[in-house]
């Protein structure tokens, strides 16, 4: 059998731990058998969970030594540095080819350990920019629902964390198998889009009194209408050149860029909460064609809109809620 451990550490996410402990649980052959052995493991026999309980965990670390494969779930952001004998622990597996993945911030225990340096890796999305801060050998890639580099795995957030599993499962043993896994845990084998379709586009900050806070309320007032660089030029009293230079310096971004994002928000909202058919709404929100409309709002949001309101239609609470 395929030993998986599922790697406790101090004020662990429980969600991140419970569910590969499920979907691997739930896992059959085709002749009904369970191909994997799934073992709880932690530094010491109490651990304390995010969310003020304690587990009590009858193996060690010396478990992770045995395992085919390690899940290292993510830890509240109270439980501090991972202990050293836990990433020696993680560091000796890698060495021995053990597979080792992360769910969600447990991608930062992978890092701390080294095992990420040079590699891509994701985790959730409100965390992507720390993880790149904090360690810019690992190439973070914030808008995927989880990154496979073979023997290192890393997911996003909790339900991405299923994915992942999925993902190894069939990797394992198949699609079919992967398939009747993901009918257990009532969910698509396969999610359209990545982590981008669940994350808020909130626009860069612009401090208060901004020589530029006239113009960006005048855009979004008016995001059904054709508005070019000039158009927006015009309207702060600047030069193009001085505009744009101004626009980069307070927002950190471009002025296209910045109305780019305004109307898939406007669009977002839309699909959201209204039930306009697609072709209205890329007008609402000032693409030019319905066709420009598809092709530019999953490049923002990593989905279709078709799939988006699939997903998001009638909540009044924001994506990232979901």
């Amino acid at each position: 059998m395929h030993t998986v451990a599922i790697l406790a550490l101090d004020q662990v996410v429980p969600f991140d731990m419970a569910a590969p402990m499920q979907v691997f649980d739930w896992t059959r052959l085709p002749d009904g058998r369970g191909p994997y052995r799934v073992r709880l493991c932690a530094e010491s026999p109490e651990v304390r969970a995010d969310g003020g309980f304690s587990l009590r965990v009858e193996r060690g670390l010396e478990t992770l030594a045995d395992a085919d494969t390690i899940v290292v779930p993510g830890c509240s952001p109270e439980a501090g540095p991972t202990p050293a004998p836990v990433l020696d622990a993680l560091r000796q597996a890698a060495a021995a080819g053990t597979r080792i993945a992360s769910v969600c911030v447990g991608a930062f225990v992978l890092a701390e350990a080294g095992l990420l340096d040079g590699l891509r890796a994701t985790t959730h999305w409100v965390a992507a920019g720390e993880l790149a801060r904090r360690f810019p050998r690992v190439r973070v890639e914030p808008d995927v629902l989880y990154v496979d580099n073979g023997r290192i795995l890393t997911s996003a957030g909790a339900a991405a964390g299923l994915d992942m599993c999925l993902h190894m499962i069939r990797r394992d043993f198949g699609s079919a198998v992967a398939a009747d896994a993901a009918r257990m845990s009532v969910m698509p084998l396969e999610r359209e889009g990545g982590q981008a379709q669940f994350i808020v586009l909130d626009h860069p900050p612009v401090p208060r009194g901004s020589t530029l806070e006239p113009v960006l309320e005048w855009i979004e007032d008016n995001l059904a209408r054709e508005i070019t660089l000039a158009a927006m030029a015009a309207r702060s009293g600047m030069s193009e050149r001085t505009f744009s230079r101004r626009f980069r310096e307070q927002t950190g971004t471009t002025p296209l860029q910045w109305l780019l994002r305004a109307r898939v928000r406007r669009a977002q909202y839309l699909l959201e909460n209204s039930d306009h058919p697609i072709e209205r709404i890329a007008r609402q929100a000032g693409f030019g064609s319905p066709t420009a409309f598809r092709e530019r709002f999953r490049r923002v949001a990593g989905t279709t809109p078709q799939a988006y309101r699939a997903a998001f239609h009638g909540s009044s609470r924001s994506p990232v809620s979901r």
